[in-house]
C-alpha cells in the first residue's frame, strides 16, 4: 500500500522536521515550564498547518504544547471504537540538536559511511546499518543528533493521515493523534489533555529497528542528592574544612560500576549518575535508578539510601539530603490486563511483511506514563536508530514499513469490531 511517492513524501517532510529546532530544556521542564522551548511550539503550529492542508481541521495545539487532532472514520466505520497514536516533538539534550541538516544518501551502497565531521557510520560494526543496503538512509553532519527521536515516528503518523485521506476506500475507524512536548525530559504527559483524549488505547509511534514491538519498559526512578560541607581556608584546612565535591564524589564512586548504562543490557538495571556540580560548601548530585521489577528497583532505592548515610559517616559534620522521584513505571502489567491492543499490532506487523521482534524498551516513554493513566499504549518501531547521538540515523524504507503497518492496524480495529458485533 505505501508507494514510492508515499516515501518520497516522508523523505521531504521528515527532513523538514529533523531540520526544525525543538531540543526540549530539561531544566525548565523539571520547573514545569511545559512546552520547555518554543522549537517545540513552532514545530507543533506546522504540523497543525500542514494537517489543515490535508482538509484535516479537527486539530489544536493547547498552550501546553499538545497537538490533537482525529482522522475522520472512514463511510460506514463509523461505529468503530476509535486508537490513538502518539509521538513526541522534542529532541534529546544529549548531543548538540541545533542546526541539524540532514543528509540523504540514496539507494546506499554498503560502504562505510563518513559525515562531514569526520564521523563514520560503519556497517561492519552495526549490523543494523548494515541490513538496509539499497535503503535511503538519513543522516545529520555529525555536528548534531539527527532528531529521528521522534520525527521518524512524526513522518510516519503525518504519512499515514494523509493516505488515509486521499484514499477513502481504506476502512478504518476514528484515529485519535497526539504529538506531545517534552518527552525526553521525563515530562511529556504531565499536563497531558486527558479529558479531550476520546481512545481507550494509544500505540506510540516511538521505536527503533523495523519490527521492534515494545510492550514492557523499565521502572523510573530519579534521585536528586544534596551535600553540605564547610569552606575554609586550604592552608589551615586540617579539621576544619568538608568537602561537599569530595562527598558527592564518594558517594558517585560507590555506586556499583558493573551496574551503569554503558556494561548492562536486556533486562539488567542500572544506577546512573546523571549529573555532578558543586563547590566546597554545596555540590548536587543527580542519580537515575532503573530496573524492570518493582522488587529490584526497591532493592535499588535502599541502596541510595545506604550510600547517603555512608556519606555522612565518612564525613561527619557533612550532611547529605536525598530527594526520591518516580518518573513512570513498567507497563508491562497493564497492557497484559488488555491483550487485543498488543495483538491487533503484532497481526498488523504480520500482515505488512514485517517479522515481529519483542523486546523491553531500555528507557520509557510517553506511553508509559499513558499506561500508567489507564490507558494501554505499546510502543512501535520507526526505522530511527542510535538514538540521542551525533551517529543517529534513520532508514525511509523502514519508515516505509511503519506507515504499512498503521495501515493495516487501523483495518484491523475496524475488523475485529465488525466480528464482535456479529
Amino acid at each position: 500500500m505505501v508507494t514510492d511517492d508515499d516515501l518520497h513524501y516522508m523523505r521531504l517532510r521528515f527532513t523538514e522536521y529533523a531540520e526544525t529546532d525543538s531540543q526540549s530544556d530539561p531544566d525548565k521542564a523539571d520547573r514545569g515550564i511545559m512546552p520547555s522551548t518554543d522549537g517545540q511550539t513552532r514545530l507543533a503550529q506546522l504540523l497543525s498547518t500542514e494537517l489543515t492542508t490535508y482538509g484535516l481541521t479537527d486539530n489544536t495545539v493547547d498552550q501546553n504544547g499538545y497537538l490533537r487532532a482525529v482522522i475522520p472514520a472512514s463511510k460506514g466505520m463509523e461505529s468503530v471504537p476509535p486508537f490513538g497514536l502518539c509521538a513526541h516533538l522534542d529532541t534529546a539534550s544529549d548531543a548538540p540538536g541545533t542546526n541539524v541538516k540532514a543528509l540523504h544518501h540514496t539507494n546506499w551502497d554498503g560502504s562505510p559511511i563518513t559525515l562531514p565531521s569526520g564521523l563514520v557510520l560503519d556497517p561492519a560494526t552495526d549490523p543494523e546499518l548494515a541490513a538496509c543496503v539499497g535503503h535511503t538512509i538519513i543522516t545529520s553532519d555529525g555536528t548534531t543528533l539527527l532528531g529521528a527521536d521522534d520525527k521518524a515516528g512524526i513522518a510516519a503518523i503525518m504519512a499515514l493521515t494523509l493516505k488515509l485521506l486521499k484514499n477513502p476506500s481504506i476502512p478504518h475507524g476514528p484515529i485519535e493523534i497526539l504529538f506531545t512536548p517534552d518527552e525526553e525530559t521525563g515530562h511529556g504527559m504531565d499536563k497531558v489533555p486527558l479529558d479531550r483524549l476520546i481512545s481507550k488505547a494509544f500505540y506510540t509511534v516511538d521505536g527503533g529497528a523495523v519490527g521492534e514491538i515494545e510492550a514492557e519498559c523499565f521502572n523510573a526512578w530519579k534521585c536528586q542528592l544534596t551535600f553540605t560541607g564547610k569552606a575554609a581556608h586550604l592552608g589551615s584546612a586540617r579539621g576544619k574544612m568538608i568537602s561537599a565535591v569530595s562527598m558527592a564524589s564518594f558517594f558517585v564512586s560507590s555506586l556499583p560500576p558493573q551496574e551503569s548504562p554503558e556494561t548492562t543490557d536486556g533486562y539488567e538495571g542500572y544506577f546512573c549518575p546523571l549529573e555532578i556540580s558543586g563547590t566546597v560548601e554545596n555540590a548536587h548530585c543527580t542519580v537515575f535508578l532503573r530496573d524492570f521489577e518493582t522488587e529490584g528497583m526497591n532493592r535499588r532505592l535502599e541502596r541510595i539510601d545506604a550510600l547517603a548515610e555512608a556519606v555522612r559517616a565518612r564525613f561527619p559534620g557533612g550532611t547529605v539530603t536525598l530527594e526520591k522521584t518516580r518518573q513512570y513505571l513498567n507497563m508491562k502489567d497493564k497492557l497484559r490486563a488488555e491483550p487485543h491492543v498488543l495483538e491487533r499490532l503484532e497481526k498488523a506487523a504480520t500482515r505488512a511483511g514485517v517479522a515481529v521482534i519483542k523486546k523491553p524498551i531500555r528507557g520509557g516513554t510517553d506511553g508509559s506514563r499513558l499506561t500508567e493513566m489507564g490507558i494501554p499504549t505499546p510502543n512501535i518501531f520507526t526505522g530511527g536508530h542510535n538514538y540521542h547521538s551525533r551517529s543517529e540515523w534513520a532508514s525511509i524504507e523502514q519508515m516505509g514499513k511503519t506507515v504499512e503497518t498503521l495501515i493495516q492496524l487501523a483495518i484491523i480495529w475496524g475488523e475485529d469490531h465488525v466480528q464482535v458485533q456479529n
